[in-house]
């Protein structure tokens, strides 16, 4: 999916979890590319490979926003498929941030698993 060699943060730029992943990985010198979903998109491969490295129930916000924001109906009766297709349509019900090292996904941002998966 990408440059073994550096990881590719994903995640939307103005979000408050996201900044606080970017801020950690400049503050420790490690090299990175972003991957913004509003404006580099999100592909049907690209969430595979997350669901692939991941549980999609992990990879799932039921927390967010734009979680409470589907209707009952969508919100039921979850599925991989139903998930990976709300996903797709709605990127922001992805936790963010995820970081593939190339080697493990990390979903989601805590000082203490950059830390431990990082340095």
């Amino acid at each position: 999916m990408q440059n073994q060699d550096i990881p590719t943060l994903y995640g939307i730029k103005n979000c408050d979890t996201v900044k606080k992943a970017r801020t950690w990985l400049d503050q420790n010198g490690i090299s990175y590319r972003f991957h913004d979903f509003r404006t580099d998109g999100l592909t049907p491969e690209l969430l595979q490979h997350f669901a692939d490295g991941s549980d999609w129930t992990k990879l799932l916000n039921r927390s967010s926003t734009s979680w409470r924001q589907l209707s009952a109906e969508q919100q039921s009766g979850l599925t991989q498929e139903k998930a990976m297709q709300l996903m797709l349509t709605t990127p922001t019900l992805i936790k963010r941030p995820v970081l593939d090292t190339g080697n493990k996904l990390i979903i989601g941002y805590k000082n203490e698993n950059y830390q431990t998966e990082l340095l």
